[in-house]
């Protein structure tokens, strides 16, 4: 069966959907969008530097996104404003990875391919770093969710509940990095806060509970990725795009089904 070119692509975008799902809630419901863009648009460097020192693109990937969160989360209230933080690192490292990937003399890169993603290129190892990610996210994000919950509506309940909220942004920070590093290969870096957005925000208005949105976004993001792919299939356009087109008309149907319940 995994022989089957189109069967692996669905695979990797129902696998990174999962991922994606329950922490694109809490990227929903936190307001981090721009925080996922500025992690997502740092593997590129990652990426770079992979390749530069030989080792795997999906540890170097999950490194620098990684390090990105951090770096944002350690400025964070230092005299800057967070979307200006986060635009002025998001640019700069995509800008200093376009540049370290100039540098790689003898090393041919598909730049496009990690932009925008090469679904259609999966393979079998591909996909068991996909959905071992995706399983290492959800077990994460499941063993927190009720401090993340907690965190989420109020740091001072989180305090008085004896969480601390920082160290569950970290463990947002991490979730987002291996999900980010899984997706490349899928939808690209360009791509990645869309799947991470777009299902989330859809789920909202037909749920009623947290858990609800979660495993709504996750049906949303798969359902969106294997119509996606067969919507590229037989429109010949490109299938991470294709993708992401196909979650952004349900987004669409569920805001226009929300207006008319109001």
């Amino acid at each position: 069966m995994l022989d089957d070119f189109m069967t692996r692509a669905a695979l990797a975008g129902v696998g990174v959907a999962l991922a994606a799902a329950p922490l694109g809630s809490f990227v929903v419901w936190r307001r981090m969008a721009y925080f996922g863009d500025a992690t997502a648009h740092a593997a590129i460097l990652g990426v770079a530097l992979s390749l530069a020192l030989q080792m795997s693109i999906f540890a170097g990937s999950v490194a620098v996104a990684l390090a990105m969160g951090l770096l944002v989360t350690v400025l964070t209230g230092r005299g800057y404003a967070m979307d200006t933080l986060l635009g002025v690192l998001a640019h700069s490292a995509l800008a200093f990875g376009l540049v370290a990937v100039s540098f790689l003399s003898g090393i041919r890169i598909d730049l496009m391919a990690y932009l925008f993603g090469d679904i259609l290129a999966v393979s079998r190892g591909d996909l068991a770093v996909i959905w071992g990610g995706a399983a290492l996210v959800v077990g994460l994000i499941g063993w927190r969710w009720s401090a993340l919950l907690t965190s989420t509506i109020s740091s001072e309940l989180a305090y008085a509940s004896g969480i601390d909220p920082k160290r569950e942004q970290l463990v947002l920070t991490l979730s987002l990095a291996i999900t980010v590093a899984v997706a490349i290969k899928v939808v690209g870096v360009l791509l990645i806060a869309a799947m991470l957005i777009i299902p989330a925000a859809a789920a909202r208005p037909l749920s009623r509970t947290p858990e609800q949105m979660a495993l709504t976004a996750a049906a949303i993001g798969s359902a969106s990725a294997v119509i996606g792919l067969q919507s590229a299939y037989a429109l010949d356009t490109p299938a991470g795009p294709s993708i992401v087109c196909v979650a952004a008309l349900v987004f669409l149907g569920t805001s226009i089904l929300q207006s008319a319940r109001s």
